[in-house]
């Protein structure tokens, strides 16, 4: 459904630039004007319809699918409404992070206790959101960037953070998957900027293994959290101890 509403969009800017109106459209199909609408509304074109519409334009239907894949960008990031959609919906947020780590619906399923028609129900709505396409039989395609990341300080971002601060170090860190690191120092500012490349760095490497084993079964992959942070810190249980206070 992703890739039809890419084609019709990509079919709308060609007629915008080309200055034709919806009543010239409907005047090739031989309908009204009222059902041109419907059917970019409703994105339900048939293929000897789009052709027509393209020959009216000079063009041939490859042309259009040529213009929609250059078109097309992949998203990077949600917009702060939609990360608000998906936040609001413990069962859809779920949903969202098994798809962004290449989970089927068959995974979904056998994992989380959610029926099928409440997993399609999902998955249509990020369908919408062109995070992924729906295909036939419930297959889904990942439609967003390898960069793709939550807004910095967005909902998403915010839900986690607040999981995070109760659960993450409940842990003891003495398992051989574990491990916990924490640093003081007093660095520079360019000596600051230099770690937070490197901490990008180790984010994008973390990103390349996960998209390698992502074709690995699910009983072999294992879900894993990293948090990566820097700031400057004052402990406030030394707050006593220092001059001015």
């Amino acid at each position: 459904m992703a890739q039809v509403a890419a084609i019709v969009d990509a079919l709308k800017a060609v007629l915008k630039a080309h200055k034709f109106k919806y009543r010239d459209v409907a005047a090739t199909l031989a309908l009204s004007e009222a059902s041109v609408k419907r059917l970019f509304r409703t994105c339900d074109f048939d293929l000897a319809q789009l052709e027509k519409i393209c020959h009216m334009m000079g063009m041939e239907i490859s042309d259009l699918v040529q213009m929609m894949t250059e078109q097309q960008v992949e998203i990077q990031e949600l917009t702060e409404q939609q990360e608000q959609e998906i936040a609001s919906d413990v069962a859809l947020l779920m949903i969202t992070v098994c798809v962004l780590n290449r989970w089927s619906m068959d995974d979904i399923l056998s994992f989380y206790r959610f029926t099928e028609a409440e997993c399609i129900q999902r998955l249509a709505h990020l369908d919408r959101l062109r995070i992924i396409e729906l295909l036939p039989k419930n297959r889904i395609k990942l439609l967003v960037a390898p960069n793709f990341s939550w807004r910095k300080g967005g909902p998403i971002q915010a839900f986690f953070l607040q999981a995070i601060e109760k659960e993450l170090f409940q842990a003891r860190f003495d398992r051989e998957n574990h491990k916990l690191l924490v640093l003081n120092g007093m660095l520079s500012e360019n000596s600051n900027r230099e770690f937070q490349r490197k901490m990008d760095k180790l984010a994008r490497e973390f990103d390349q293994l996960n998209n390698t084993d992502a074709g690995l079964p699910l009983g072999k992959r294992f879900g894993n959290t990293v948090v990566l942070a820097m700031r400057d810190w004052h402990y406030d249980i030394f707050k006593s101890l220092r001059r001015g206070e």
